[in-house]
């Protein structure tokens, strides 16, 4: 976290997370299936702070991916770009709606354009990670992209965690119950 309290900070210790390995192997699952995925692509934006994830973008893609330093509730977003991650990030924000219509103003016009989204399913209110303003049911996630002006090509959703961790506890139990991760590919409408 920042001095303000309400950045996560991505560090060593954050990006060696087993649960965030299993995600991002999921993920570019999820993306292999794209059909954008293989195509020639010129540079990619990934929302957020440069992660081990970016670098595995990078080569699913063959291109070079920026990443963001604004303030993601407020900022704007610049440059045109055929393909945009967001992968755990809209449940970090106060308001999710101002960047899904940032990531919609950069992405090339193109038919092809994608906007790629991974966030927490809902679970109770005691299993939500305290740094998450936003944990939403699937159909207010979806009706947040239809606001911002999306439409949903393909959805998917997975667990992060083993088996074994199951076993360890009641809280580990009901994570395993209740925590999945929900991930979209998203196409502008015109």
């Amino acid at each position: 976290m920042t001095q303000d309290g309400y950045r996560t900070k991505v560090d060593c210790e954050w990006c060696s997370d087993p649960a965030h390995a299993m995600r991002w192997e999921k993920s570019i699952g999820f993306l292999r299936g794209a059909g954008i995925a293989g195509r020639p692509v010129a540079c990619g934006l990934d929302i957020g702070d440069r992660t081990p994830m970016t670098g595995m973008l990078e080569e699913l893609f063959g291109c070079r991916f920026d990443t963001t330093s604004v303030d993601l509730d407020t900022g704007a977003l610049d440059g045109s770009y055929p393909v945009v991650a967001a992968f755990e990030v809209l449940e970090h924000l106060y308001n999710p709606l101002h960047l899904l219509l940032e990531a919609r103003k950069v992405l090339d016009p193109g038919a092809a354009s994608r906007l790629f989204v991974s966030t927490p399913a809902w679970k109770p209110l005691f299993l939500q990670s305290p740094d998450h303003f936003h944990e939403m049911p699937r159909r207010s996630l979806e009706s947040l992209f239809d606001r911002a002006g999306f439409t949903v090509v393909r959805r998917g959703e997975f667990r992060i965690r083993p088996f074994g961790f199951c076993l360890t506890g009641i809280r580990p139990l009901l994570r395993c119950m209740f925590e999945r991760i929900r991930i979209y590919e998203l196409a502008p409408r015109p």
